[in-house]
């Protein structure tokens, strides 16, 4: 790994807090559209035309003329001119920022994750984990991953399943819908059981996939689809889910432009990883090996930059008991066989 230069580090630092104000700021001028009429008689009739993603044009009926909808009108072209400023300033910052070396995303999962981000998935609560995840925590950390550690096609995603939010605008989110809209041939991969609902798509003919992952609430629920009402689908229900997710970090997704995402707590991450690369089949040694991998690179840094949070989550762990400390524990002595030189901080 190597560390990306102060000066990107704080383009990044810069960059996150120009998209949390965008996404603050989220209203009718910075929805990519505009408004159109239509005459029947003597009146005229107002619509907003917007595209989905992937093109397809769409219209919602606002008003017949009056003076509150050309105030609306008018307060529209001016929101829409800050939000092009703001989003010609994202895009500069993105520039900037992989030009200094940071890890950049496929342009194919950005746009996945776009569309995900503009449905409110991330407003809701949702949390990108995985390998993209990790991806993000390097830029968020300051470090370029080696290419091997970082390379996917998936993109996985953890709803939250318990929302305790008020949603004026949509009380819902269509996941699949939402992949659909982007055209790029989103399918359900089928489950083991015909009679459960999918919780992977995927694209035909390519490696671009999306996995709807969700904490196991009990011991029967591991590994099985579980509906998740809030988001119209079903996810695969995992355990030792709810320790990764439980404290979660806005960071941004680097494309063309910028995304704001939910990613894990590093710290957790690692210590996660070092939980589920014991329970890796014997088939699966090469994730297992991307596991520790992972883990081992996310201890270096926090061990000498952030050990504070490598002790808290190392203590909320304990709190879980002991058969996830001896999980932990041995799957922190498989590392070492790999990476001898990670510190131990799990004492």
């Amino acid at each position: 790994m190597n560390e990306i230069p102060l000066t990107t580090q704080t383009l990044y630092a810069e960059l996150l807090e120009q998209l949390t104000i965008f996404e603050a700021n989220r209203s009718i001028g910075h929805l990519r559209g505009g408004f159109t009429t239509k005459k029947s008689g003597d009146n005229l009739y107002y619509y907003f035309q917007y595209s989905e993603p992937g093109g397809e044009r769409k219209q919602v009926y606002i008003g017949k003329k009056s003076p509150a909808i050309l105030k609306l009108v008018e307060l529209h072209k001016q929101n829409q001119e800050h939000a092009t400023a703001d989003r010609k300033e994202i895009e500069r910052l993105c520039a900037q920022i992989r030009a200094g070396g940071a890890v950049v995303t496929t342009s194919g999962q950005a746009r996945v994750l776009r569309a995900l981000a503009d449905a409110g998935v991330f407003r809701m609560g949702g949390v990108l984990v995985g390998t993209n995840a990790f991806a993000a925590m390097g830029n968020m950390l300051g470090y370029r991953w080696e290419k091997a550690g970082i390379q996917t096609a998936d993109v996985d995603i953890v709803p939250e399943r318990n929302l305790d939010i008020a949603l004026p605008t949509q009380a819902k989110i269509n996941i699949k819908d939402t992949l659909d809209k982007l055209k790029l041939g989103f399918f359900p991969v089928p489950t083991m059981d015909r009679e459960s609902e999918s919780t992977s798509y995927k694209v035909r003919k390519k490696e671009l996939r999306v996995d709807v992952l969700t904490p196991a609430k009990k011991t029967e629920e591991n590994y099985r689809p579980v509906k998740v009402p809030g988001f119209e689908t079903s996810a695969q229900a995992l355990p030792y889910l709810d320790f990764l997710i439980e404290q979660s970090h806005p960071a941004a997704i680097i494309n063309g432009g910028g995304i704001l995402v939910n990613i894990p707590d590093p710290a957790r991450y690692a210590l996660h990883k070092l939980i589920v690369s014991r329970e890796r089949p014997i088939t699966e040694q090469g994730k297992k090996k991307k596991d520790l991998r992972q883990a081992s690179l996310l201890i270096e840094i926090l061990y000498e930059e952030r050990p504070g949070d490598l002790q808290l989550a190392w203590e909320a762990l304990q709190k879980r008991g002991a058969s996830w400390k001896r999980k932990a524990r041995t799957g922190y002595d498989d590392l070492l066989k790999f990476h001898p030189e990670t510190p131990d901080v799990l004492g």
